[in-house]
């Protein structure tokens, strides 16, 4: 089930070819824009409805649905923003598409601005991204001296688009702390409602999509959104970037199709988990967020929304973590947990409580110095945390608690007996 070079969208991904726009153009780039423009809004969006196209950040919303939500006739002015925060640790597929395929995001950004009405767009990028700065606002003042965007660019659509430098603050990927940032003021969430699409930067209407989502828009619509809907699993089309690192042989960033299995995507493109796939312990499968997932569930995984979903994870970022028999679980989800317990924002109590208290339970059971009944305590208190919090940090420092409890219990409570018999050989 290997992606085939022809259906590829990101031709640049390693950087091999040339960046900037004359490179760009003989990939494709740029091809046919105005006549999409011309076709007008609706049709836009129809196409990637079409493609089946779900939110490439995490959530795996559908795209063109979340277009669609933007009004059409509002004396406001509407905005794109493009979240290029990528800061959940184990992501790195957006950066790649910013060094050396930026003109593809440039491009979607214009189309996807044009589909909502949208005469101006920012992208928001982390803090630790300089270079991809430099390139991106490159290839974006390339675009401005071709007059493929701006005021009377040739596609009869006026488009500004800006980079704002975020500060590197993991709260900032979230959509509405992101706005809050952009607008200069502290990267907290908003409560919802009022959703970004009615209330969004400076009050007006706003879209907030990941970079890979923009991205792919220009291919979508040359290629037509069916080509791209035929692509991957039913409800899980198309292509998407893999994140794969840890201990496998070759950690890299490759295209795939989407539902590829978990398997193949480590054997062929990693070169195997370092010591064999039976040195395999478990697979943190999207990001540090996402519940891990033990090696026996592994064999026939398939890398796909749902098919995650039913396993109590997710397929978040893509971004893979292998971990090999080497690895000591309880204390690799207590360096999360103080990750996590680290970029809480502190506004809603569960979390800024309850993520650092996790992480102390977590380090005491990494040394065995708890007791059993405190596992249960644990658990509770991650369900306490989870789904209680005006965004979603609160839910990405439960989950990988939970995947823990959830499949690796009895390695807990080995580590606890291991200490209570130390210390009762002591006293004897």
């Amino acid at each position: 089930m290997l992606l085939e070079d022809k259906d590829r969208i990101f031709r640049n991904l390693y950087g091999v070819h040339d960046a900037a726009l004359d490179g760009a153009r003989k990939r494709g780039a740029w091809d046919g824009t105005k006549f999409f423009i011309d076709k007008g809004h609706d049709w836009i969006i129809s196409e990637v409805k079409t493609s089946g196209l779900r939110g490439r950040g995490g959530a795996g919303f559908p795209t063109g649905l979340k277009w669609s939500f933007m009004p059409k006739a509002d004396p406001r002015p509407s905005y794109l923003v493009i979240n290029a925060d990528e800061s959940e640790p184990g992501s790195c597929k957006d950066r790649e598409i910013m060094r050396h395929d930026p003109h593809l995001l440039i491009e979607g950004a214009l189309l996807a601005g044009f589909a909502m009405r949208a005469h101006t767009s920012y992208i928001y990028i982390r803090g630790e991204f300089i270079r991809e700065r430099e390139r991106l606002q490159r290839a974006i003042d390339e675009a401005y001296a071709a007059k493929l965007i701006g005021k009377n660019n040739v596609h009869g659509w006026d488009f500004d688009l800006y980079i704002a430098h975020g500060a590197g603050a993991y709260i900032c990927g979230e959509e509405t702390a992101l706005l809050e940032s952009l607008e200069g003021r502290k990267g907290q969430p908003r409560l919802k409602p009022p959703f970004p699409a009615n209330v969004g930067l400076y009050g007006a209407p706003t879209t907030v999509n990941n970079v890979e989502s923009i991205a792919v828009v220009g291919d979508i619509l040359r290629r037509g959104g069916h080509w791209f809907a035929s692509l991957g699993l039913p409800n899980n089309t198309g292509t998407k970037l893999f994140q794969i690192s840890g201990h496998v042989n070759r950690p890299c960033v490759v295209e795939e199709e989407m539902g590829i299995p978990l398997r193949q995507l480590i054997d062929e493109h990693c070169g195997g988990v370092r010591g064999g796939w039976n040195n395999l312990l478990a697979v943190i499968p999207g990001g540090s967020s996402m519940p891990l997932i033990p090696a026996e569930e592994c064999e026939t995984l398939s890398m796909d929304f749902d098919s995650l979903t039913k396993l109590k994870s997710g397929l978040g970022t893509a971004a893979i973590i292998v971990l090999d028999k080497s690895a000591d679980v309880v204390k690799a989800i207590a360096r999360i947990a103080y990750f996590y317990k680290h970029e809480s924002c502190g506004q809603c109590t569960p979390c800024r409580e309850g993520t650092g208290w996790m992480w102390r339970v977590l380090e005491r059971m990494a040394r065995g110095e708890a007791q059993k009944s405190e596992i249960d305590k644990l658990f509770d208190v991650s369900k306490q945390i989870e789904g209680h919090t005006i965004c979603a940090l609160g839910d990405a420092a439960a989950w990988p608690v939970q995947g823990l409890i959830r499949h690796f219990r009895p390695e807990i409570e080995r580590r606890i007996d291991a200490y209570q018999a130390a210390h009762r050989e002591a006293a004897e």
